[in-house]
């Protein structure tokens, strides 16, 4: 019962994800300062949409990435460096809100497992390349 009450919550939670509220003003709007408005879109690349998950804050239209576009835009026209917005977003949402994550415990998965990858194939294909030589 309670499994499925939890469940009921969750898909209901789901549906209702995006706000009926009007977006924030800078969520589509851009900065009247161009340097600061590059600097911002440049920072929005780089963040990943919580609800999208495979696009960045500046592709996806969710009501959630237009709420962190406003935050982006809002901290860099009030004179804070992207490297500093930036950190201020990884400790609200966590490392997973930034296409590159810190190298941790945690992500240390995510930046070995190409380079054993590339490694096996190497081996690989060198054993091949024996083989066809002998």
């Amino acid at each position: 019962m309670r499994r499925g009450l939890f469940c009921l919550l969750l898909i209901a939670g789901a549906a209702h994800a995006d706000s009926s509220l009007p977006p924030s003003p800078l969520a589509y709007t851009q900065l009247a300062d161009p340097a600061q408005e590059a600097e911002a879109k440049a920072l929005m690349e780089t963040l990943r949409c919580l609800v999208c998950q495979g696009q960045s804050i500046a592709d996806s239209d969710a009501d959630m990435a237009g709420e962190m576009r406003a935050l982006v835009r809002q901290r860099i026209a009030a004179g804070e460096r992207p490297a500093r917005v930036r950190q201020w977003l990884i400790e609200r949402y966590g490392d997973y809100v930034t296409y590159d994550p810190p190298f941790s415990w945690v992500t240390a998965p995510l930046w070995i497992a190409p380079l054993a990858l590339l490694g096996i194939g190497v081996l690989i294909a060198r054993r091949l390349f024996r083989r066809r030589q002998a």
